[in-house]
């Protein structure tokens, strides 16, 4: 079988799902993703595509049921996509002592849905954009219900895991409870940053309690330059790490290169896992 006849024939299984009836997956993973992540093998979830947006009181119901039901399953079909976890955001008072850019980004926010794939290319193939493009009309309607819409696609630069991992049930899929930090700096800064993750907030979060993985993620796409993801087995752990004092920016000499990073609307953002359940 041809590259161009295999590419048309996976786009159309995507179409075909995103358009009927739902996948079954189970748990969000699909049965090889959720084989290696059973297994004990390095990860292989090295891509993320991730989307921040509103949505309206009127539909909202619809627009969910779709997601869950039709599109994600219908996305994790498709050769290289390996899991997705949708969050709605929840308050987090460390966004309101960071500075946010006044670049002229979408501002959505209440909802953050991830999609994880063996690395960033496999969101090229088609791009996001050229996806959307194909689908029916019932998927049109939906997707144009999103309010604010913001994409990033990011390469994972490195990991840690926690002590929540050892007991976390759900595979590669991102766990209950996220911090997800979106962000840009002057560029004599990143090696800053770059130190402060690898010496010591990566470090911290892998003997933090309830904390499953750490990622550190460049940007292949999307305003936000950075990435820094925290998966917690729940909100309180998160807020019982962050309220000791140990997850912030000060007391270190690299605070002033922390204190000089410019978010994204509303980063970090805090998200409780609406699906998978």
């Amino acid at each position: 079988m041809s590259k161009a006849t295999s590419g048309f024939r996976s786009r159309r299984a995507f179409l075909a799902g995103a358009g009927g009836a739902c996948a079954a997956v189970v748990g969000g993973l699909p049965a090889e993703a959720q084989a290696q992540a059973e297994s004990g093998a390095a990860p292989r979830d090295r891509g993320l595509w991730v989307t921040w947006y509103d949505l309206p009181e009127a539909g909202r119901s619809d627009y969910l049921t779709w997601v869950h039901q039709t599109y994600v399953p219908a996305l994790l079909k498709r050769p290289g996509y390996l899991w997705a976890a949708h969050y709605a955001s929840i308050p987090n008072e460390t966004a309101a002592r960071v500075k946010h850019t006044d670049d002229a980004v979408p501002t959505g926010n209440a909802y953050i849905l991830v999609v994880g794939g063996e690395d960033s290319n496999v969101f090229g193939r088609p791009a996001p954009h050229e996806l959307h493009a194909e689908l029916p009309a019932t998927g049109q309607k939906m997707l144009a219900m999103r309010v604010g819409e913001r994409t990033n696609i990011f390469a994972e630069g490195a990991r840690v895991t926690g002590p929540g991992a050892k007991g976390y049930k759900d595979g590669m899929t991102l766990a209950p409870c996220i911090q997800f930090g979106t962000y840009n700096v002057d560029y004599r800064k990143e090696v800053d940053i770059l130190a402060w993750y690898s010496q010591l907030q990566m470090p911290t979060l892998a003997k933090a309690e309830g904390c499953v993985r750490t990622r550190k993620l460049a940007s292949v796409y999307g305003w936000a330059k950075m990435g820094i993801l925290y998966e917690f087995a729940s909100v309180e752990l998160r807020e019982k790490f962050f309220g000791s004092g140990r997850g912030g920016a000060q007391g270190h000499k690299w605070q002033d290169a922390v204190r000089a990073l410019v978010h994204a609307p509303g980063s970090p953002n805090l998200g409780r896992r609406i699906w998978p359940a």
